[in-house]
């Protein structure tokens, strides 16, 4: 396995040492493959996250955010009832599930239905950052008219 050194990135650039981080983290394929799920793109600034969980049910399901990360968290409930199981193909183990948000992206909503939870995400770029058009000659600014799509 190839190994990289960022450490030129922090010696250079500031600012960027997130972009180092997920790099890394990336590298070191940390992403468990329990629960199965979908990344899906909506449109240009929705995205979709859907998680497969059978066997589980609402309350025992959390769905956290903090900073740039959300975390879905998923703890079985203990079940009194022995049982003996003659094929067991249904996961319900407990699971923890991190998803890096890049900036300006905020969880929207989420529901749980069927077997699926579904986690709605939209990019809200403030005013700040979006393209403006300078006036020169001491103007003011004005917003960047997109061209119409012919």
């Amino acid at each position: 396995m190839r190994t990289y050194d960022f450490s030129p990135l922090y010696r250079s650039a500031i600012g960027f040492d997130r972009l180092a981080q997920l790099a890394e983290a990336a590298l070191r394929n940390e992403q468990p493959s329990y629960p199965p799920y979908n990344i899906e793109l909506v449109s240009e600034d929705r995205y979709r996250i859907s998680m497969a969980l059978a066997g589980f049910s609402r309350e025992e399901l959390d769905v956290e955010i903090e900073k740039n990360a959300l975390k879905v968290i998923g703890r079985k409930a203990t079940d009194a009832t022995q049982r003996t199981w003659l094929h067991r193909g249904i996961a319900a183990r407990d699971f923890e599930q991190h998803f890096q948000l890049a900036d300006h992206v905020k969880v929207v909503a989420a529901s749980f239905e069927n077997g699926l939870l579904n986690i709605e995400l939209e990019r809200e770029i403030p005013e700040a950052y979006k393209p403006r058009k300078i006036l020169i000659d001491g103007g003011e600014s004005l917003p960047l008219i997109k061209p119409e799509a012919a």
